[in-house]
């Protein structure tokens, strides 16, 4: 059965927004899937003292620093939750797989961390791999959280929950925050018609942009075959006198139209959602090209809420962590709370922890990276307050 999706979301983010942004630490790999018995196949972990979570997520490829961040992520939670002494002395344990993002090759992830022993599931990272899994995992009933991802469809069924907002609710938040502050009244918008994620978020953001006194001068398109010329969309925003370009896509592609918009002596200010978190870490890019760009994230390093989480994660894996990284790191503390809370333990079947999980997220509160009094409805969907960041002097600056 499919739940409803949650309307009230949108309305207060918009609410909120008037108001206002590896190695594996459990030291676990694929390699114990070998000798998963057939037990675990079934979801019997009769005797089992360790709770594992599979972690799915793009850990190669073009979008690699969302998937490596979210499987880091959820290794130090984990990492931290044993150290504490776990859940009434059940230690946790996580495995990540590499899903290249790609929905085929997702699934044969979690049918790999299924075979390991997989009790839960933080993913996958992004949006059409995580609607693919979710089918899966309904039809399992095991208990998935998503980090990232952020299509309606990743939640729709009963057993999965979300820690970031869905699109429409970015899209929607990114034309109230642009009206309410200000930033400008003519506003391009450039988007991957190809895929999910960047289609939702613009559909919400001009159907919210007139509401806000927003003029969309022009509404371009790309795909993924032809993400590497923009000469054509920056060409029509510029010519329309666009002060704003909107930029609901992922970090490489932005990382290409922002040096291409430079070469043209373009320069509006550039908006995103989360999708735009990493484009300070694109190789051989000119970082100084971002400056002044800005993006809905709930996470940034410079708060003071985030000092040691970032500290430990610059220790363990050599780099700031990102806003997929806290995601991840909230989404196995919001596992730690719904194991808490409804009694589940390791030696159950993964569909039984489910039931458990599942009847227990709409009754825990986490203060996460992500937010403060984190909360989760019925329909998986988070209740959190979001933030603006902008980057300044090559840094999130929150707004």
């Amino acid at each position: 059965m499919k739940k409803l999706i949650s309307l009230g979301l949108a309305a207060a983010m918009a609410a909120s927004l008037t108001a206002c942004g590896s190695g594996n630490a459990s030291e676990t790999t694929a390699a114990g899937t070998a000798a998963a018995s057939a037990d675990n196949k079934t979801g019997d972990n009769s005797g089992a003292s360790t709770f594992k979570i599979g972690v799915i997520g793009p850990l190669t490829g073009p979008a690699a620093a969302y998937g490596i961040a979210v499987q880091n992520g959820a290794d130090l939670a984990v990492k931290e939750i044993n150290e504490a002494g776990g859940v009434n002395g059940i230690m946790f344990e996580s495995n990540a797989q590499d899903d290249e993002h790609d929905p085929q090759k997702s699934v044969n992830a979690y049918n790999t961390l299924k075979d390991w022993g997989a009790q839960a599931i933080v993913g996958s990272t992004t949006s059409d791999p995580c609607i693919a899994v979710a089918a899966e995992t309904s039809n399992d009933n095991m208990f998935q959280i998503t980090p990232s991802g952020s299509a309606v469809e990743c939640v729709a069924p009963e057993n999965v929950f979300r820690v970031c907002f869905a699109d429409p609710d970015q899209g929607t938040a990114s034309a109230v925050y642009i009206g309410e502050h200000k930033l400008a009244t003519k506003v391009a918008v450039i988007y991957d018609s190809s895929t999910t994620y960047s289609s939702g978020i613009r559909e919400a953001f001009v159907k919210e942009a007139g509401n806000q006194g927003l003029e969309i001068v022009a509404d371009e398109a790309f795909t993924a075959d032809n993400a590497t010329d923009f000469s054509v969309q920056l060409d029509k925003a510029k010519d329309a006198g666009a002060e704003l370009v909107f930029l609901p896509i992922y970090y490489q592609e932005a990382s290409v139209i922002l040096k291409q918009a430079h070469d043209k002596d373009f320069a509006p200010i550039f908006f995103g959602c989360d999708g735009m978190d990493g484009i300070l870490t694109v190789k051989n890019f000119d970082t100084s090209l971002a400056e002044g760009l800005m993006l809905l994230t709930p996470f940034s390093t410079t708060e003071d809420s985030s000092k040691a989480f970032t500290e430990a994660y610059v220790a363990a894996y050599g780099i700031e962590p990102n806003q997929f990284a806290a995601d991840s790191y909230d989404a196995v503390y919001a596992i730690k709370a719904a194991v808490e809370k409804s009694g589940v333990t390791a030696d159950m079947s993964y569909s039984d922890i489910c039931d458990g999980l599942k009847a227990a997220m709409p009754q825990i509160s986490i203060d996460g990276l992500t937010g403060a009094g984190m909360t989760w409805n019925a329909a998986g969907e988070p209740d959190k307050a979001p933030k603006a960041v902008k980057i300044v002097n090559g840094v999130y600056e929150m707004q």
